[in-house]
């Protein structure tokens, strides 16, 4: 058998919302493993590096320019048999690295009951029938909506934005209001089921706005963003409402630049805003609401390609589908941001212990996937990471290094993906040239190992 180390040749995709040409943290780490005839275009949008076994863009052994589905399928042990039979000898994650410009559609990932459902009805918009629950880590200052505002705030918002209240119709907001009165914070069951009901009645009736409404209703909103922002912070609420009225009436502006009269614009009043810093992540169950806004982010998610789009878009919308699949789950950004911990199985050696390197962990409460980042902060910083009975993909988002498994060892620098098979310890290695920020050494590794998450749906 051979060694379970293989460079990966990794693809890139050109979507509308990506970067453009060598801004593009996508497209130059492909360019890195591309092969001859690839050339980054300078007007070019590049958007995903895709690593994994997904067939839409499959990931190749450098070397023998196999596929890695090929390879795992035709050794079992590169990704454990066990795994191997779970998931039908395909890779159970999608890893991947997203650069964009423009915002991306407003959008959930359908559960696995569902996502069965829309393939075998629909195989050309829905081509996976497969859930998807994926997380987000920010490489670059990240900003996006994730999952619906705590109530308050969208009653907030009802009262202070004419054209929103114009949109959803005076009595539709008037009833939601009515039933959470009182109730926003309740946590009792029945209470937040009546919640979410309401407030599936309010957002269905605004998703389902005639053209000619949405229009009207942005004219004047893009208006008021202009000339009073502080419009958006009248209405009360005790609450902390972000962004500031100053930073919605630009992205207001921002958002009707890239999509003129869409539907998006005021999705954006019942959703989370977040800000990621470098490092910060989130986790979407599959059925959450979200739409990501600018940024490099790493994105691990299960094995599918499946969206359910409903603004911000010019592709395929599926606004029925969308409004009855969403959780309606409406909280607080915090909560759905993720904590990283120590990860336990990476020794260190001294030079990265007190050079202050670490490798943390990003564990969603899901078995497809977990994500370690690994920072090494000096030359000589080293970390030595325990076999695990599954499958690993390592990136390197800064700096060089090497890295080992058994007697092979590869250089290893910016944009360079690795694939390690399951049972084999795996040693990194921050080869730069001195002690300055530069020369630090940052890996991403997703790997999968069952641990009894496995009955778990989509993190419930």
């Amino acid at each position: 058998m051979q060694i379970p180390l293989l460079r990966l040749q990794c693809g890139v995709n050109s979507y509308d919302w990506g970067k453009l040409g060598q801004e593009s943290a996508a497209a130059k780490y492909a360019a890195t493993t591309a092969s001859s005839d690839f050339s980054i275009e300078n007007e070019k949008p590049y958007a995903e590096l895709w690593m994994g076994t997904h067939p839409s863009l499959p990931s190749k052994d450098l070397e023998t320019q196999r596929t890695l589905l090929d390879l795992v399928q035709d050794n079992q042990a590169l990704m454990s048999t066990e795994i191997t039979e779970r998931y039908g000898g395909k890779l159970p994650f999608l890893f991947k690295v997203l650069s964009i410009r423009k915002a991306l559609s407003i959008q959930a990932h359908p559960n696995k009951k569902l996502a069965e459902q829309l393939h075998a009805k629909d195989p050309r918009n829905y081509p996976d029938d497969n859930h998807k629950p994926e997380m987000t880590i920010a490489i670059t200052p990240f900003e996006g909506l994730c999952g619906f505002r705590p109530l308050a705030q969208i009653v907030h918002f009802l009262k202070a934005v004419d054209p929103l209240r114009n949109l959803v119709g005076h009595q539709v907001a008037s009833d939601f209001e009515e039933t959470v009165k009182g109730s926003e914070d309740s946590e009792e069951e029945a209470v937040v089921s009546k919640n979410k009901d309401a407030l599936r009645a309010v957002f269905t009736s605004l998703m389902q706005s005639s053209p000619e409404s949405i229009e009207a209703a942005t004219k004047d909103l893009v208006a008021a963003a202009e000339s009073s922002p502080a419009t958006f912070a009248s209405g009360g609420t005790d609450q902390e409402i972000t962004p500031s009225p100053r930073e919605l009436a630009e992205l207001v502006t921002r958002l009707n630049g890239q999509f003129p009269n869409d539907i998006g614009l005021f999705v954006l009043f019942f959703l989370n805003y977040v800000k990621l810093s470098p490092g910060e992540a989130m986790f979407l169950k599959a059925d959450d609401i979200h739409a990501y806004i600018s940024g490099d982010i790493i994105e691990c998610m299960a094995s599918s390609d499946n969206v359910v789009r409903a603004g911000f878009t010019p592709k395929f919308k599926d606004v029925d589908t969308l409004t009855k699949m969403l959780t309606y789950s409406y909280a607080p950004i915090e909560e759905q941001k993720m904590d990283p911990t120590d990860y336990p199985y990476a020794m260190l050696n001294t030079v990265a212990y007190t050079s202050s390197s670490a490798a943390i962990l990003y564990d969603p409460p899901i078995e497809e996937f977990s994500v370690v980042k690994t920072d090494l902060n000096r030359t000589g910083a080293k970390a030595t990471f325990d076999p695990i009975p599954g499958p690993s993909i390592f990136i390197c988002t800064e700096g060089k290094g090497k890295i080992s498994v058994g007697p092979k060892t590869e250089e290893i620098k910016e944009g360079y993906v690795f694939f390690v098979g399951a049972d084999a310890e795996c040693i990194i290695e921050n080869t730069g040239s001195g002690e300055a920020d530069e020369d630090v050494f940052t890996t991403f590794k997703a790997f999968c190992e069952l641990t009894g998450k496995e009955d778990m749906v989509n993190g419930h």
